[in-house]
């Protein structure tokens, strides 16, 4: 019965009329591979330097991303998909209030710098640029749609509690601000807008839209492959690398897990949570421990490791959610 109600869903959600066989998906995480390493060659030599990276991390953040966002949620408008999305936020906020303690416990005996680094890595994880890819190429628009939600609570916590990790938290009005005017939530209300009016883009605007979608998961990838290009690989392996990654990509999305299968909650959306939950470190861990002086070399270890370690665990949660 379980198995029957997950390939109805994959069909739906993915628009097509056969099951999602695990082929496409191993081809799926080939290709993205495939375009990781090729950032992490033109990282290496050269080709994309510093600047490049910053401004290929601008172009996935504030343009390819959005546009993803935006193509996810031309879809035929119902009560169903309205409560599954508020589901959706419910089930986030949960999960970014559960890290949240887990960070705090989890971490004694680690020097200040370091423990503020891998709490805020616990919390905040790469769903928002990884996980938007993974849940567009394994659930198509409604797993993107669901991801896009996902990532509202995540970037609340990131920009308030993530934060006092490593200085004083920021007002509720510079939150407030943060939140509404970053462009994947500003995505999000205006592709709820379209869904609920039903709303069509005139041709060439649509057409526009789902050319620049298109290139989120090459983007997104390439920007990844730059991040492993940076730390020697032999440096990352060390105890703390090793406890954080299981943290993050086994003992959270287990209790993710657990959690749905409890409350009943309906499986693509029970999918696409411990899929998101099962996300490495973000590389803004890097960038605010560099800023606020923090641990920044195992800020890099921990995104290199997780990020290297997910290319073999979501295939395995992904089986196993199936």
């Amino acid at each position: 019965c379980i198995k029957r109600r997950l390939s109805i869903t994959y069909r739906t959600a993915a628009g097509k009329g056969n099951k999602m066989d695990f082929t496409s998906l191993f081809n799926m995480q080939g290709m993205m591979f495939c375009v990781l390493a090729l950032g992490w060659y033109l990282r290496k030599k050269g080709m994309i330097d510093k600047s490049g990276k910053a401004l290929l991390s601008n172009l996935v953040m504030n343009v390819t991303l959005p546009a993803s966002i935006i193509k996810s949620f031309q879809m035929e408008f119902s009560m169903d998909i309205l409560k599954r999305t508020l589901e959706v936020i419910v089930i986030s906020f949960l999960i970014q209030i559960i890290s949240n303690g887990l960070s705090r416990v989890l971490y004694p005996g680690w020097n200040e710098e370091s423990r503020k680094v891998l709490q805020y890595a616990t919390i905040v994880s790469n769903a928002g640029i990884l996980g938007n890819a993974i849940a567009e190429g394994i659930f198509g628009d409604l797993g993107i749609m669901y991801a896009a939600v996902y990532t509202i609570p995540t970037r609340i916590f990131m920009w308030s509690v993530g934060l006092t990790y490593f200085t004083e938290a920021p007002t509720k009005k510079e939150l407030v601000k943060k939140v509404l005017t970053h462009p994947c939530i500003i995505a999000i209300f205006t592709g709820m807008v379209l869904l609920i009016s039903q709303f069509q883009l005139p041709g060439f605007v649509n057409q526009t839209v789902r050319t620049i979608a298109g290139a989120n998961t090459f983007c997104a990838m390439l920007l990844i492959g730059c991040t492993l290009a940076e730390v020697p690989f032999k440096e990352v392996f060390s105890k703390e690398v090793y406890y954080y990654t299981f943290i993050r990509l086994f003992l959270i999305p287990v209790i993710v897990l657990a959690g749905c299968r409890l409350f009943r909650i309906d499986s693509l959306i029970t999918a696409v949570c411990v899929i998101l939950s099962a996300m490495p470190a973000a590389s803004t861990s890097v960038v605010l421990a560099v800023k606020y002086g923090k641990d920044d070399r195992l800020a890099t270890k921990i995104v290199v490791f997780s990020t290297v370690v997910s290319l073999i665990t979501l295939p395995i949660w992904c089986y196993f959610l199936q």
